[in-house]
């Protein structure tokens, strides 16, 4: 994994960072620095709101969603399948008054991830 260096990144590496250790590295990077900046670092709630999405994740059918959708998100340059999925879980537990698509637009494309994977070819 590559860290992109970005002022603007740096205020929520860190905590990312401890999240991630905490959840064994096994939630997607972006996904955690998405949410601690959308709700300006609060580590309680950002741990909370990880839960409840991995519990609701877990459900067969909430992954069918996020397969019947996954097109359109990708043609709107949504391409991180884990924020995708967690922005239908914020607009179904309407947590955001946004559509899914909104919701991924402003995580990626508006806000940017700081984290890319190594291509390892």
């Amino acid at each position: 994994m590559i860290l992109l260096t970005w002022v603007k990144y740096d205020q929520y590496i860190q905590q990312t960072m401890q999240i991630s250790a905490m959840w064994n590295h096994q939630i997607d990077v972006n996904l955690i620095y998405s949410i601690l900046k959308d709700i300006q670092g609060k580590i309680d709630q950002t741990i909370e709101l990880l839960s409840i999405f991995e519990t609701w994740k877990l459900q067969p059918n909430n992954i069918k969603k996020y397969k019947n959708k996954k097109k359109e998100f990708i043609e709107r340059r949504c391409c991180n399948h884990q924020i995708n999925l967690f922005c239908i879980f914020l607009a179904e537990k309407r947590f955001s008054r946004r559509t899914p698509i909104e919701i991924a637009i402003s995580f990626t494309v508006n806000n940017g991830l700081p984290f890319v994977k190594k291509d390892y070819e």
